[in-house]
């Protein structure tokens, strides 16, 4: 059955969106810049970094319209300051790459040869509207080398994307648009928290596609 959805003083990384359409003003063809063109990376001390890649992909629209509809979504309770919470939020996960759109498949590809990683699963977040979120967290904890890199490809509506030192200190915020790879590299998992808030104007469904290598663990 086709899923339902309702609609519902930091430091500040401004993101320059391309657009995802050609010079004719029709959508592209769906697929991923494996040059990595608009890679911007931001040094957040001298062993983490997050690099935000603008229009990565191109289909965004379609993926996220394939995934919402065909995903396995389940709510999820994770272990939140001490004790076990339901997360609000929907995830679904693909253990095996070939049950997954193709072109995930290809952007895992463009990502292992790129970092140097091998990406063989995945799992998405939906974030239905403006009251779904993830708090402050960390995967140090099922990471299980203290340096790694994680891609997060979002899809949907724009969120924001938070990220701050673990011992507290102001945050950096992100706010990818659909088809945006934001990845997190170095100790981000172990020596900052990141998060995606709740927030208090309505918005619509967002998607975050989490890929993952079994040799590292996994974040969000």
């Amino acid at each position: 059955m086709p899923l339902s959805v309702a609609s519902g003083s930091d430091g500040v990384v401004t993101d320059t969106a391309l657009p995802l359409f050609g010079d004719d003003g029709r959508p592209g063809v769906p697929g991923v810049d494996e040059s990595f063109a608009t890679a911007h990376r931001v040094r957040l001390d001298e062993h983490s970094w997050v690099e935000h890649v603008p229009s990565w992909l191109t289909g965004a629209d379609s993926l996220f319209d394939e995934l919402l509809q065909g995903g396995a979504w389940e709510q999820r309770r994770r272990w939140m300051y001490g004790e076990r919470t339901v997360e609000p939020r929907l995830t679904a996960q693909y253990d095996d790459l070939a049950t997954a759109p193709a072109l995930l498949l290809e952007a895992a590809q463009a990502l292992t040869s790129h970092y140097g990683v091998t990406y063989d699963h995945l799992w998405v977040n939906l974030y239905r509207d403006n009251r779904d979120s993830t708090g402050w967290h960390g995967d140090g904890a099922s990471t299980r080398r203290r340096e790694c890199v994680v891609p997060v490809l979002s899809l949907g509506a724009s969120r924001r994307f938070l990220i701050r030192p673990a011992d507290g200190g102001p945050s950096s915020t992100f706010r990818p648009l659909a088809g945006d790879l934001i990845v997190m590299g170095g100790r981000c998992q172990s020596d900052w928290r990141h998060c995606v808030p709740k927030q208090t104007s309505p918005t619509g469904p967002r998607i975050s596609v989490n890929f993952a290598a079994s040799s590292q663990g996994r974040a969000d």
